[in-house]
């Protein structure tokens, strides 16, 4: 198997665990406590953090766990993949998402599809996901530009766990996250009618980011570039000098290479 076709793989096994684990949570907490929503959303969140981490962490090396459409357009803004790759990953994170929707539906005994009829569109939501879209890529390129994108994968999970609280949308942060989340007439799921505005939102969010990152670190753009392109081949390294071991990434982490810079970072939601 191909590079490519490998880290498309990964991007549609991450993108469908990611949805199994916001869908499926957000079923659980809803029935083990009925009648306490803060219970529920916390229950939520908690769970959504800490599979985050294990999903960056699981397909880091492989894609660069982008797990998010955003983070790909991000990272091809800033030349750290390229059209092939684009051309890859979208498809398989929206295909991915879909498949992790149904997978907890079924998990809880529930209809395959199910049309969520749980309106988000309002003003405070849109905005709610322009900031929280924006915080999501700041956080995930200006960790890679600072050269400490190894803590990606927990950050990523802290930050969309606080961001369930802090955002009044509860931080999709994710196209294909919100279109899946539309298969599912559950606690998390969303109406169809709402999904438009989330995703117009997200993109605003994403590019005033990108051009926040670019601001901030501009000094870093090579170090950044070698860090979200997964390397098939080494960089050559002064004379005597040992080749780092690889690392685990993230939404723009590296694939298995001696010469990769650690970096890590997320998804959501």
């Amino acid at each position: 198997m191909s590079l490519l076709a490998r880290q498309a793989v990964a991007e549609f096994l991450g993108s469908a665990g990611l949805v199994a684990v916001v869908i499926g949570s957000g079923i659980a907490a809803s029935r083990l406590s009925p009648t306490d929503p803060g219970l529920q959303l916390l229950e939520n969140a908690l769970v959504t953090g800490a599979g985050l981490v294990a999903l960056i962490l699981a397909f880091g090396p492989v894609s660069g766990a982008h797990l998010n459409p955003v983070v790909t357009l991000a990272a091809r803004a800033f030349g750290g993949v390229g059209n092939r790759q684009v051309a890859a990953y979208l498809p398989a994170q929206f295909a991915g998402g879909a498949v992790g929707a149904v997978m907890a539906n079924l998990m809880f005994d529930l209809p395959a599809v199910s049309i969520a009829t749980t309106d988000r569109a309002a003003a405070g939501l849109w905005l709610s996901e322009v900031l929280a879209t924006f915080g999501l890529v700041v956080l995930v390129f200006g960790l890679v530009r600072a050269g400490r994108g190894g803590l990606a994968a927990f950050a990523v999970g802290a930050y969309i766990a606080a961001a369930y609280f802090w955002s009044s949308s509860t931080s999709f942060a994710n196209p294909q996250v919100a279109v899946a989340r539309m298969l599912s007439d559950t606690f998390a799921g969303i109406a169809p009618v709402s999904v438009p505005m989330f995703l117009l939102m997200q993109l605003i969010g994403a590019a005033a980011a990108v051009a926040v990152v670019a601001l901030l670190y501009p000094e870093t753009a090579e170090r950044a570039e070698r860090a979200v392109v997964p390397h098939e081949h080494p960089v050559p390294h002064a004379a005597g000098a040992a080749a780092p071991e690889p690392s685990g990434a993230g939404p723009t982490g590296t694939a298995p290479g001696p010469a990769s810079e650690p970096a890590q970072g997320g998804a959501r939601s």
